[in-house]
């Protein structure tokens, strides 16, 4: 695990015993976190959180004993591992990728919708851009080729020093075995702390930084998760990850990750999986949402 000298305060919370485990259960810090054991105890759904507040060195984490399937969340990890090669001078964002009509899978791809026919040359900024505003899946499995195949990018991710992701399937991949979506995992506080290392600098340079800064915050997949309760003014960047249910109903996966740039300049880096859910989608999405509010009204009452 890396360590970011962050004060840590943690509780694991199981889905349905509301019993916290206090490593520190003094300060204000106490009552964000039964703030949160009080919401997620009404729903049927395993639900994973990291709430890093920045400049006040503090964290939150729920349920970090488990890995959550991250879905499209994990598209932001492949955009690490491109701008880095950016970075080192193979690849330009200005070079021009070549997309055959075989590229295009019958899948979420609004690529596809503008360019039914493919056989179009696109740049990998765009590609990026695809990928990450609008989640795009096809352009993410282009990109997974592009820098060498998920392999690459998990030992990439690794190599920054976070052991408890792995990346290990494209979308294409995911979408032909119920099971396989679950071999891109996370734990919560490492997905955290990447966020923040990556905000930080830690590992791209200024321009590659604002340029998935500013993609991340043109994400238009869904303003109801972290941004749902949220003031319009206030800025986040974020990447979305959503599976579908299986004949029981059961969602593998609805989640959210992302920068909050709270009025006063300071940044949360929040990130939250509800998985293995008996909620109905909108539910997923409002809680995610509640989360996000509570962490805000806390770092700005």
């Amino acid at each position: 695990m890396r360590n970011h000298s962050f004060f840590l305060f943690l509780f694991l919370l199981t889905c349905f015993n509301a019993k916290a485990q206090h490593v520190d259960s003094s300060g204000s810090i106490k009552h964000l976190a039964d703030s949160i054991i009080n919401l997620v105890s009404k729903y049927k759904a395993t639900i994973g959180v990291s709430i890093i507040a920045l400049e006040d060195k503090e964290t939150t984490l729920l349920n970090n004993d488990k890995r959550f399937p991250m879905q499209s969340v994990y598209k932001f990890h492949l955009a690490l591992a491109v701008l880095k090669q950016v970075d080192d001078g193979i690849l330009k964002l200005n070079q021009q990728v070549f997309v055959k009509k075989l590229d295009l899978r019958n899948t979420w791809s609004p690529m596809k919708d503008k360019y039914p026919e493919g056989n179009f040359s696109i740049s990998v900024a765009d590609l990026l851009t695809y990928s990450i505003s609008r989640s795009d899946n096809n352009a993410c499995d282009i990109l997974f080729n592009l820098v060498g195949g998920t392999k690459k990018v998990d030992q990439y991710i690794r190599s920054l020093g976070f052991k408890t992701i792995s990346i290990a399937a494209t979308e294409y991949q995911m979408s032909k075995k119920w099971s396989t979506q679950f071999k891109n995992n996370t734990t919560p506080l490492a997905m955290g702390e990447l966020l923040a290392a990556w905000f930080q600098k830690e590992f791209l340079s200024d321009s590659s930084t604002q340029f998935l800064n500013r993609i991340l915050v043109e994400n238009y997949t869904s303003n109801k998760r972290l941004k749902g309760l949220l003031p319009d003014s206030i800025i986040v960047a974020h990447k979305t990850g959503t599976s579908g249910s299986n004949e029981k109903g059961i969602s593998a996966g609805t989640n959210d990750v992302g920068v909050v740039t709270l009025p006063d300049g300071k940044h949360l880096f929040i990130s939250v999986f509800v998985s293995n859910s008996s909620e109905i989608y909108e539910t997923n999405e409002r809680i995610i949402a509640e989360i996000a509010y509570i962490a805000f009204k806390h770092y700005t009452q």
